[in-house]
């Protein structure tokens, strides 16, 4: 293993530090030094508020330390199925009840009993390593935008319609902007803690990195992969102090904002509603959707399952139908449309409540050994792999786990924390 990862990231370094001393990319960091050195020193900086504005959530405790606990998952599914007018029936409320039993076990009670003797971290990654790898992602995510840009002849942002023109093919790898995103950002994170960069510095880098995410998944009409950038940039610079607990909920507020703006925008361009129709509207409708296949697929699943494990399975590239498109079959017996789960919806369709149980004691174990390591070590790259892990979790409470790239990650998150475990034991 250790041979595969050392031959694999001499070649990313490689790659890295050749586009690194090309003339273009010289000249690109050049200008994007000059514009840093002018933010930094920038008039217009001390009209944004100071570390002490709205100091009420500064110093509250949850708000400083404990925000992003893994247990946030439960907290905001909580919020979105109340958003919802539909009723719960009596089975979906049991398997609910079933499910985030099984999260909290899984993320509050199991981790207790591990690495309660261990502060440092016993796999450390290099800053570099890291950092090229982010790189190298990067470069493929703009080049496949520019030919997703190229397939459908047009912006999709604004052109709505042509969207669904866009190609999986092409798509897919522009989502890699999202983990090279985590991944430069936990660099810059590594830059800050041994005094190589000052806050002012990462910060202007954390916001440089949002934009691009910006000018890629919001030209592509994208709003839950931009949601996830914003998500993974707040998160990493609340565990290495790079942004203020405020700062965090402020951002949160933002976040919410957007959601139902560019929600709002994309109903309207589609004809779906109208521009009298109130913006709050398209939240509470994709909350009353959601709940109502919710619903049904718990309806489906009942205790043992329907599909066992087909749905997770169609995730897999070349499958006749996503699982999005399986859900629709399942409940609308139309394969031509796609519908989002919720968390549990893959879950209890493919396993039943038992499935349920067991999938969320899982998930939340992993969000919980993630969260306990970085609690103990503050390692930038640990902070970054949670950072990403929880995101996703956030996300999936309407989408799922169910894209093959979020897979990947915590199957990656899977195996790292396995060595890691195993490694401490001895």
């Amino acid at each position: 293993m250790s041979l595969i990862y050392s031959k694999f990231t001499s070649i990313v370094n490689r790659i890295s530090y050749e586009f690194h001393k090309s003339l273009l990319f010289t000249i690109i960091f050049s200008i994007l030094s000059f514009i840093e050195q002018q933010w930094l020193k920038s008039y217009f900086k001390k009209f944004y508020p100071s570390e002490n504005f709205l100091n009420f959530l500064n110093r509250n405790n949850i708000i400083k330390n404990h925000i992003f606990n893994p247990l946030i998952v439960i907290l905001l599914f909580s919020i979105f199925l109340l958003l919802s007018l539909n009723t719960v029936t009596t089975s979906l409320a049991i398997t609910l009840a079933i499910g985030f039993a099984a999260f909290i076990i899984g993320s509050a009670v199991l981790p207790k009993f591990l690495l309660n003797n261990n502060t440092k971290a016993a796999i450390e990654f290099k800053r570099d390593d890291i950092y090229s790898l982010g790189f190298c992602l990067m470069l493929v995510s703009i080049a496949f935008f520019f030919l997703s840009i190229a397939s459908v002849g047009g912006i999709p942002i604004l052109k709505p319609s042509i969207r669904y023109l866009l190609k999986p093919a092409f798509t897919m790898p522009v989502f890699l902007i999202i983990p090279s995103t985590c991944l430069i950002a936990s660099a810059y994170l590594k830059d800050f803690q041994m005094n190589k960069l000052t806050r002012p510095q990462v910060r202007f880098r954390f916001l440089l990195l949002l934009a691009i995410d910006c000018a890629l998944l919001l030209t592509l009409g994208y709003r839950t992969p931009l949601l996830a950038s914003f998500l993974i940039i707040i998160i990493i610079g609340y565990f290495g102090n790079i942004v203020s607990p405020w700062e965090v909920v402020v951002g949160g507020l933002i976040g919410v904002c957007a959601i139902i703006g560019i929600g709002y925008f994309r109903s309207v361009k589609e004809f779906s509603i109208t521009t009298a129709t109130n913006p709050l509207s398209t939240l509470q409708n994709r909350a009353d959707f959601t709940l109502h296949v919710l619903n049904l697929l718990d309806f489906l699943g009942g205790d043992f399952g329907l599909t066992h494990g087909k749905l997770l399975a169609s995730a897999i590239p070349g499958s006749e139908l996503g699982p999005r498109m399986t859900v629709g079959k399942l409940i609308a017996w139309r394969s031509e449309v796609t519908i989002t789960p919720t968390l549990i919806g893959q879950m209890v369709i493919d396993f039943g409540k038992v499935g349920v149980a067991v999938e969320m004691c899982i998930l939340g174990f992993i969000l919980g050994i993630g969260f306990k390591i970085i609690q103990k070590t503050k390692d930038f790259f640990y902070i970054g792999l949670y950072s990403l892990l929880l995101t996703y979790a956030i996300l999936g409470i309407e989408t799922g786990i169910l894209d093959i790239q979020v897979i990947v990650y915590f199957l990656i998150a899977i195996l790292i924390y396995a060595i890691y475990l195993v490694k401490v034991k001895n």
